[in-house]
């Protein structure tokens, strides 16, 4: 039997693709395209989220 890992939870803003490159338009010296990373703001990187739990005090209130 496989052990049971946590099912990582997709960022809903990138959808899973947290940097993507954008052409600027511009060739460097050796030809090659220039380039701007863009990382998701929301996960920062990562491609997935945390879940956060909500305390029953908090429900509760």
């Amino acid at each position: 039997m496989m052990p049971q890992t946590p099912a990582t939870r997709v960022c809903s803003h990138c959808d899973g693709f947290p940097v993507v490159h954008i052409t600027t338009g511009t060739l460097t010296p050796d030809g090659q395209r220039r380039t701007l990373a863009a990382t998701c703001p929301a996960c920062q990187g990562t491609g997935t989220r945390t879940t956060s739990r909500i305390s029953p005090a908090e429900v509760s209130a």
